[in-house]
């Protein structure tokens, strides 16, 4: 996905350089849903891991 970003501000870039105004916002708005994907990649990365603990087992099931 960072190197899809990476792509479109090159692209974006580009486009400016060209002077192709309907690319440029065709691609900046690309370039902010790629950029929202990232963002929502990273908080999922960064929500806190639950220990559960180790297993053990009752008295009863071991007869």
């Amino acid at each position: 996905m960072e190197e899809i970003r990476d792509n479109l501000v090159a692209r974006i870039a580009e486009a400016e350089r060209e002077g192709w105004l309907g690319e440029v916002e065709g691609l900046k708005v690309s370039l902010a849903g790629a950029e929202d994907k990232l963002a929502q990649i990273d908080r999922q990365s960064q929500k806190a891991t639950i220990s559960l603990g180790m297993p053990t087992t009752r008295s009863g099931d071991l007869e």
